[in-house]
């Protein structure tokens, strides 16, 4: 039955590829995506003339794909489900959802009449919002079990505990998880048969202290085939605040990359069999040299990650997963657009991650680099759109349109992030100069 499987599964990821090689020149190409976050925008998307009139204003200033987030890090959901729970107010905001209509479908309907492709977005392993406690691992108890458990330099902590995090992230390892949220990406899909697209986002380990928990640590040497005889030690330890890596770290890199590339793998395929039509899309971080931080590895599996890094054993190829999307954002998000930038500064190490990676600053440490690099792994077998984070452009309009530009130049498309910047900048026409062919 597992052979079976395996070969339905193949023959549906070659399909797919086919399919993607005859859309590529009249769907996949110069695409510009403009994301629209939920809790940034709630009160805005909250009337139905304000969705129509900035669906208005991307199209006129060049968007041709809107992603609408739908599950933000609470776990809550802007649309009626029966599976998770509905958000109907944000933070301060006075502001209360109008159950009678339905905001989602206001946006594909009148997305459609405007030529836009609708896609929505959801944020898959999370499931609070630590500075506000608020969320489905706050008042569910079933499901605060689910938080994840970081291992620190001071030693076990859950991931609601740790308030510098805005995320409660949740442990993507743990079979009920991945239930609970494949069950609410189909039901989205089969509520909304007319939107093109869904684009997952927190697909993803919290970082690199996560998940330390003792059913992870069981499902490890499930996949080790053997007891660990030190937890977390033959992992890694600290030595003060310095990560000293243990005989098995890159094996489990592999195992927690393993869990992820499982993951998407079903969800597309469970996706696809209730809409064989609709885009299946991911978001992650463009940085690939030290994504292995959140167990992701979004490359090809033609591409061999243990000949250029030490982080990764030769098996880690294995859970590359481009093959199995039809669209791929990534965040290159640097305020540097050119490889050139970076030799005009004096300082070239920065601490980058908050499991206290340090990095020293790169060509992909650009807008232009991280393009390259994503390319680079992926190898031509995923459609890509290189994204912005607008909000580190305040101020410097021009480097912004740069920035998009080079975007459009070294991938795809462009992806913007968001358009609450955009909306409060008053950047439409710098966003229009970007987008322009």
């Amino acid at each position: 039955m597992r052979l079976l499987f395996l070969f339905i599964s193949v023959l549906c990821i070659s399909c797919s590829s086919v399919l993607k090689e005859e859309k590529t020149i009249d769907y996949f190409i110069n695409r510009n995506i403009l994301w629209f976050d939920a809790t940034a925008n709630f009160d805005r998307f909250c009337v139905k003339d304000s969705i129509v009139y900035y669906l208005k204003k991307s199209k006129d200033a060049g968007v041709t794909d809107v992603v609408v987030d739908v599950k933000p890090i609470t776990g809550e959901v802007l649309y009626p489900s029966k599976i998770a729970p509905v958000m109907t107010s944000w933070g301060e905001s006075k502001v209360k959802k109008d159950l009678s209509w339905d905001m989602l479908t206001v946006f594909i309907e009148e997305g459609q009449k405007l030529g836009l492709k609708v896609h929505a977005s959801t944020n898959v392993f999370v499931a609070g919002h630590n500075y506000f406690d608020r969320g489905v691992v706050y008042s569910d108890t079933a499901k605060a079990a689910w938080q994840t458990m970081s291992y620190l330099p001071e030693g076990f902590k859950l991931i609601t505990e740790q308030k510098n995090k805005y995320s409660a992230m949740i442990n993507p390892a743990l079979p009920e998880v991945q239930a609970y949220e494949l069950s609410i990406l189909k039901e989205l899909v089969g509520l909304y048969p007319k939107l093109d697209g869904i684009i997952l986002d927190r697909v993803r380990f919290d970082n690199l202290n996560a998940d330390f928990s003792p059913k992870s640590k069981a499902l490890f040497e499930k996949h080790l085939g053997k007891e660990i005889t030190d937890f977390p030690v033959d992992i890694f330890s600290f030595k003060g605040k310095e990560r000293i890596d243990g005989p098995l770290f890159n094996d489990w890199l592999q195992w927690r990359a393993t869990i992820i590339h499982d993951f998407i793998l079903e969800a597309r395929n469970e996706i696809k069999e209730i809409n064989p039509n609709i885009v299946f899309g991911d978001y992650t971080g463009s940085w690939y040299p030290l994504y292995y931080d959140v167990g992701v590895n979004f490359a090809s599996k033609d591409y061999d990650p243990s000949l250029d890094f030490p982080w990764a054993n030769k098996a880690y190829k294995n859970t590359g997963y481009a093959e199995y999307l039809d669209l791929f954002t990534t965040g290159n998000y640097y305020f540097e657009v050119e490889k050139s930038e970076l030799l005009q500064q004096a300082d070239t190490t920065e601490k980058t991650l908050e499991s206290g990676l340090v990095v020293k600053k790169e060509d992909w440490y650009t807008v232009e680099g991280s393009a390259e690099l994503v390319n680079k792994v992926t190898m031509g077998k995923v459609p890509v759109y290189a994204g912005l984070y607008v909000e580190q452009y305040k101020e410097h309009p021009e480097q912004f349109i740069k920035a998009l530009k080079m975007c459009r130049s070294k991938s795809q498309g462009a992806m913007v992030f968001d358009i609450v910047h955009i909306i409060n900048y008053g950047w439409w026409e710098q966003l229009a100069e970007g987008l322009k062919k």
